[in-house]
């Protein structure tokens, strides 16, 4: 029981985000890519806080296989990265653009499943727009998309991403605090 747990006589416990919330995304790609002319990149990718446990690793691997016999039907591909701050991105690459949301569903379910749901960082879906990237991310811990546009080195369209939400308002359960749109540089998909 944790502090404010004890504090409020057990009253208060956060509920996490709707678990079906990541599928939003496969109903707001025909806008993407139909209202907005905005393409998949064909990519996808999902960060997680790794534990150094004989237990996590094993629910990874777990992960991994069901992914491999899976892609025999879909053709998704896997690899996994981790980035310079220890990170771990599991990448996954398809031309269906559903089946890459269905395999980052995967991947958070067996991590979920596996009782580590609370290392899920977020998912990213690359996009790209008149050639540039664009990605749309999910924060697990909020339940809520951003659009993310980088255009140089440290450096990010915040009016692209502004507009992008207005666009998107009907589409997407959407991060309404300005501050949590969080830049992730130097996404490896």
């Amino acid at each position: 029981m944790g502090f404010l747990d004890a504090l409020l006589g057990g009253r208060r416990k956060l509920s996490g985000p709707a678990p079906d919330r990541l599928f939003a995304m496969s109903t707001a790609y025909v806008q993407l890519e139909t209202g907005l002319g905005i393409k998949s990149r064909g990519a996808a990718g999902l960060v997680f806080q790794p534990l150094g446990t004989a237990d996590f690793e094993s629910v990874m691997k777990d992960t991994e296989e069901l992914l491999a016999s899976a892609a025999q039907d879909t053709g998704t591909t896997t690899e996994t990265k981790v980035d310079e701050y220890g990170y771990r991105w599991a990448i996954l690459r398809d031309p269906d653009f559903e089946d890459l949301v269905v395999a980052i569903n995967t991947v958070t379910s067996q991590l979920e499943s596996g009782g580590y749901g609370d290392r899920l960082l977020c998912a990213v879906f690359a996009f790209e727009e008149n050639g540039k990237p664009l990605y749309w991310i999910y924060n697990y811990k909020r339940g809520t998309f951003y659009p993310f546009v980088p255009t140089g080195k440290q450096k990010r369209d915040s009016e692209r991403e502004f507009r992008l939400k207005a666009q998107m308002a009907d589409e997407l359960p959407l991060e309404e605090e300005l501050g949590r749109d969080l830049p992730l540089w130097d996404i490896p998909i």
